[in-house]
């Protein structure tokens, strides 16, 4: 019975160990949302804090961090508007540059081939992210796409931080047929 027990346990570690968690390594994840008929979607790494330290630590104050640990990649079936920034249907990479009070989100016309090298020349435009505390830590870093309608959220969560931007669909189209 308790070479059964032992077993298990071992059995239950080595796919703990495998999917990275108690490593701090990585899985890749996705998260979409339809807005209007058109398709808006991340993929991402999501790393685990692992006991960790993150933002100010693994995640350097003042310096780009490439969301997710390398980078994710935002496609997007329309054009979007976020917070006054064009963003023109397409694929990006997602960077995001944060303090202990603020954090902006860059969306980048760089490739995910080309993203371990952030330049800021490919940048498409900047964003204020809106922080707030979650009422409790999240283990495993996240990345998701909300909204109805025309508008849609881009929300970005881990350790003791949770960062939003906002953004519509077709805007600009939408704006400019009236």
């Amino acid at each position: 019975m308790k070479s059964i027990l032992n077993c298990a346990v071992i059995i239950a570690l080595a796919g703990i160990l495998s999917s990275g968690r108690l490593t701090g390594q990585s899985s890749e994840l996705q998260s979409s949302v339809k807005l209007s008929g058109k398709t808006i979607a991340v993929k991402y790494s999501a790393p685990a804090m692992a006991g960790r330290k993150i933002f100010g630590e693994l995640v350097p104050f003042g310096k780009i961090w490439p969301v997710g640990g390398a980078a994710a990649t935002l496609r997007t079936d329309s054009d979007l508007d976020f917070q006054g920034i064009p963003i023109p249907k397409g694929e990006y990479t997602l960077y995001i540059l944060p303090d202990a009070k603020a954090c902006q989100l860059i969306i980048s016309k760089q490739t995910a081939a080309q993203s371990k090298n952030y330049d800021q020349k490919m940048d498409v435009g900047r964003v204020q992210m809106r922080m707030t505390k979650p009422a409790a830590p999240i283990e495993t870093f996240s990345l998701k796409l909300t909204g109805t309608g025309l508008a849609g959220k881009l929300e970005l969560g881990w350790e003791n931080t949770s960062a939003t931007a906002s953004f519509f669909v077709d805007a600009v189209k939408k704006a400019s047929e009236w």
